[in-house]
């Protein structure tokens, strides 16, 4: 609790491996992002070793109020299961919510059934939906272009709001759809690739870090930060990437560690500060 009485607000890396050779080789973990905000605790994207991370981090499974699942994709949904039976106490107690695309939930089902009936309610996400869980509401403004059902956030709490940009191409009107104090932002390629002889033109839908540039250039957030990173990003050195789009954009950039902790009261230092 801070001074005033207000809950801490955080967000917690579970993890910051993306795409599937990383989260194959596990050099980086795979777990998703924790949020905590105005005493509503969410969890996001739960992939590949999320419960060993919450357990590792001491965080609590029972205090979730939901899991969001942003597409269908194993990077963003292996352990959804073992998070729900958490969240549940192991199903004794019937409680939260999954909120994920509808065809994580019709076409290719990411939750066991005899699980989905502990829960309080599952909720398919749409473009352009509002949707509240405690003291926080979220939109999903725009459908990614992905290969499966996909979509962003826009979170809103009392005193801050926070954009997480998942998996996409870029495309032009992207950085509309998110403005916000804190941008996060899942960059998994070092430049867009495409593929190549039999599909030339076609990109691989992931952001690269000359699209986070400008997509930072564009929104202007407080603070920006990067996650979901491929390998080649990973040999560059994520923190020294973070220094150089601080450079170029005049924007403060970090990049994720896994089990890193952000404080959204230091978006308040920075604004005292400017």
């Amino acid at each position: 609790m801070r001074e005033n009485g207000q809950s801490s607000e955080t967000i917690t890396f579970l993890g910051t491996g993306g795409a599937r050779f990383m989260v194959i080789s596990q050099l980086l973990a795979s777990g998703g992002i924790w949020f905590s905000l105005n005493g509503t605790e969410i969890l996001m994207d739960p992939g590949p070793g999320c419960i060993v991370q919450v357990t590792k981090r001491k965080l609590n499974p029972e205090k979730l109020s939901a899991i969001i699942v942003s597409h269908r994709h194993l990077d963003h949904t292996a352990d959804v299961n073992v998070m729900t039976e958490a969240m549940t106490q192991g199903g004794f107690k019937k409680h939260g919510r999954l909120f994920a695309p509808s065809d994580a939930i019709d076409t290719e089902p990411i939750i066991f059934n005899y699980l989905r009936e502990n829960l309080e309610g599952v909720e398919i996400l749409e473009a352009g939906k509002t949707y509240a869980i405690g003291n926080v509401s979220f939109t999903t403004p725009v459908r990614h272009i992905h290969r499966v059902e996909n979509y962003g956030m826009v979170f809103k709490t009392q005193r801050h709001t926070i954009a997480y940009i998942t998996d996409t191409c870029y495309f032009e009107e992207l950085a509309g759809y998110y403005h916000g104090d804190l941008l996060i932002m899942n960059v998994t390629f070092l430049e867009p690739r495409v593929f190549t002889p039999e599909h030339p033109g076609m990109t691989i839908d992931h952001l690269a870090v000359p699209d986070a540039e400008r997509l930072i250039k564009e929104i202007k957030p407080k603070t920006a930060i990067l996650t979901h990173f491929g390998m080649n990003v990973w040999r560059a050195k994520p923190w020294l990437i973070a220094e150089q789009l601080t450079q170029k954009t005049g924007v403060r950039v970090i990049a994720a560690r896994d089990g890193m902790k952000f404080d959204l009261s230091e978006l308040d230092k920075s604004e005292e500060m400017n």
